[in-house]
């Protein structure tokens, strides 16, 4: 099959020059790429329909015998209409078909077809407007394709079934034979003949299995071989643990969960074989930076210098003053790095830096300049990966000699998920917040109570407390939802005509945004009208309500972030959900946010509601795109995570002739994402 690969699309018959470009559109370049442009969805005709019983509305299929001529006019719009009358055995239904003027050759009287369409019962009957029809189809599950304006599905499916005619009778499988048979998986002619053209629901299964299986095995596969690559020689073996140490100068006691998931980074970092290549996940509170600033400190107690980068100024100067405060009984030397810094001030800390003064250096996207040099980089730490470009972590890894990689990320993945999406990083959960956090209560209203709760959002001020609301658009006029700014316009003319309150969006300036969030973090501000740009980067203790308007166009994982902007000091906080849906998905999804605080829990619900997306916003930088299967399916993930287990036990770097077939199809799948390491 691979040769297919370097067969051109437009050498198929009837593709042509202009229809390749279309194709293209689509992903698809050649004729090995349409065999894997498998089908969205398939339309059942398995079954006629009782036409007495199908509703108004319903998508059916009807096989009946044309018991008319064709008719023809024109509407009064101008339109082009033919009509006939189709006889199932039991009744008549009328076919209607606008701008065809084919039909009366096409469907021919006394002949007999399956019709696919949705039903309309008028004065006069039963009618099916445009159905799809077929005579004589021996495959009554008829696939549908992702298509673009000019490619129609009976293109589509009239090139795959080319494609399909030109796979050998004998083709090589990527999965070997025993792999199959072991988790009982098809082979892949059979697999790719009843994907697009399946003998019954059962063969579209057991087809849809094994490709599902396949292209998560693929991925998982060279994932592993980059963190393989990635992991090779320490150049910074770290021979004492002072976590211990580190430990007694708290004021505080850790965790036990902190205390394990510190001995797990420290295990790796002592380790002559391999480098420190660790994702730290953990709920809004649960001490992430300490567990940093413990393995830091034992980096920095063997001699070497530690960088740690956020996405923005405001958190950046946040974990400096963090810093500052947990080592102030150390000897350690902090420094911050940030672009706002005046040059003088900039020079002076890149001399501590490259000189070894400062052992810890904080800051944003100043420290991958290349004016910035280090005496001895050992660690980099990078808050909330998934705001940061590959580039741009490698960047900074580049600073040093295979330094070690700890990634911090208060984004909640279910295991299985994360070990795909982070694929080229081990994985460690906190999985229990300090003791004395607070329990922030989320409240669900409609409309109807919105007046009350800004009402209660003025007493919390009164107290000397803040709030954010938060809205989920800015421009006017993108839908009939009100753009961050007109309301913020609104609540000062309305309700809060005394109180100071700022407005924050993502088209904003950078050096705008900070110093609205430096006035808010300073309490000069009150209330923060914002959008979805402080899910992460703020840290105000004093802001003890969240107030997110249509509370349904977020996924609730993005929700559960929000929340987590508030309960961060010692008073009581709210979530107050505000939101018009009273049944259906939406409403589940946000009762869901109601019942628990647990970040891991509502990641769980967000995946099987709503798939992974919702997780980062937008696809994950550097991750290839998959064709046919889901990272919402956590069945099949589990599985090719057994089966990658079996493979690298037989095959550690899949040099055995049997897996050639799957070291091509990894290395052509992650040349195809940029990410050409494996080559």
């Amino acid at each position: 099959m691979a040769s297919l690969y370097k067969v051109k699309i437009e050498q198929l018959n009837g593709v042509g020059k202009k229809r390749a470009e279309l194709f293209n559109k689509l992903g698809v370049y050649s004729v090995g790429d349409l065999l894997e442009f498998y089908p969205r969805s398939y339309e059942d005709w398995t079954e006629s329909a009782n036409l007495l019983q199908a509703d108004h509305g319903d998508t059916v299929c009807v096989k009946g015998q044309v018991v008319s001529a064709v008719n023809t006019g024109f509407t009064k719009t101008g339109k082009y209409i033919s009509k006939l009358e189709v006889f199932d055995g039991e009744n008549t239904i009328e076919l209607v078909f606008f701008n065809n003027r084919y039909i009366s050759s096409m469907l021919k009287y006394g002949e007999t077809y399956s019709f696919y369409g949705k039903i309309s019962r008028t004065l006069n009957g039963i009618q099916m407007i445009s159905p799809e029809f077929s005579q004589n189809d021996s495959n009554n599950i008829h696939p549908i394709y992702n298509l673009t304006a000019g490619l129609t599905n009976r293109i589509v499916s009239k090139a795959v079934k080319q494609a399909m005619a030109m796979l050998p009778e004998k083709i090589n499988d990527p999965i070997p034979k025993d792999v199959r048979e072991k988790f009982d998986l098809c082979d892949l002619k059979f697999a790719l003949e009843n994907i697009h053209f399946p003998k019954d629901t059962n063969a579209l299964e057991i087809a849809k299995k094994r490709l599902v299986i396949e292209e998560l095995l693929v991925l998982n596969l060279g994932l592993r071989q980059l963190k393989t690559v990635k992991r090779e020689n320490n150049a910074n073996i770290v021979k004492k643990d002072y976590s211990k140490e580190f430990e007694s100068s708290l004021p505080f006691s850790l965790t036990d969960a902190q205390k394990r998931v510190i001995s797990e980074c420290v295990n790796d970092v002592m380790n002559m074989e391999i480098t420190l290549n660790r994702l730290v996940q953990g709920d809004v509170g649960s001490g992430k930076t300490a567990v940093a600033a413990s393995l830091a400190y034992t980096v920095i107690k063997n001699g070497m210098q530690v960088a740690f980068m956020a996405p923005t100024e405001l958190l950046a100067e946040q974990h400096y003053k963090t810093f500052k405060d947990l080592y102030k009984n150390t000897d350690i030397n902090v420094s911050l790095l940030t672009g706002s810094l005046k040059q003088s001030e900039k020079n002076s800390v890149r001399s501590a830096v490259e000189n070894g003064e400062a052992h810890i250096v904080v800051g944003t996207h100043a420290l991958i300049t290349e004016d910035t040099h280090f005496s001895n980089l050992g660690l980099v730490v990078t808050d909330e990966q998934h705001r940061f470009g590959v580039a741009q972590r490698g960047k900074l890894l580049s600073k040093g000699n295979n330094p070690h990689l700890l990634v911090m990320s208060a984004t909640p993945i279910p295991r299985t998920l994360g070990l795909i999406i982070y694929g080229d990083l081990d994985i460690s959960i906190i999985d229990q917040l300090p003791p004395g956090r607070r329990k922030i209560d989320t409240l669900l209203i409609d409309d109807k109570k919105r007046q009350r709760a800004l009402g209660f959002i003025r007493q919390e001020v009164e107290k000397g407390r803040q709030a954010y609301i938060v809205c989920p658009l800015v421009e006017e006029g993108e839908t009939e939802l009100a753009s961050a700014e007109e309301y913020a316009a609104e609540l000062m003319l309305n309700y809060f005509q005394d109180i100071p309150v700022g407005i924050l969006h993502g088209k904003m300036k950078a050096q705008d945004k900070e110093r609205v969030m430096k006035q808010f973090s300073d309490n000069e501000l009150k209330i923060l009208v914002a959008t979805v740009v402080i899910e992460v980067g703020i840290d105000v203790p004093n802001a003890t309500v969240m107030m997110i308007e249509n509370a349904e166009r977020f996924g609730l994982s993005q929700l559960h972030q929000l929340r987590g902007r508030v309960g961060r000091g010692k008073e009581k906080s709210y979530c107050i959900l505000v939101s018009n849906y009273s049944f259906g998905p939406s409403y589940e999804r946000l009762k869901t946010m109601c019942t628990t605080n647990d970040g891991f829990k509502i990641a769980d619900a967000d995946l099987k509601l709503r798939g992974p997306g919702d997780f980062f916003g937008s696809r994950q930088h550097g991750l290839p795109q998959l064709n046919i299967s889901s990272f919402a399916d956590t069945k099949s993930l589990e599985l090719s995570q057994k089966i990658a287990d079996y493979v690298m036990e037989h095959s550690h770097y899949l040099l055995d002739d049997e897996y050639r077939g799957l070291k091509s199809k990894i290395s052509r799948l992650f040349v195809n994402t940029g990410n050409n390491t494996l080559n």
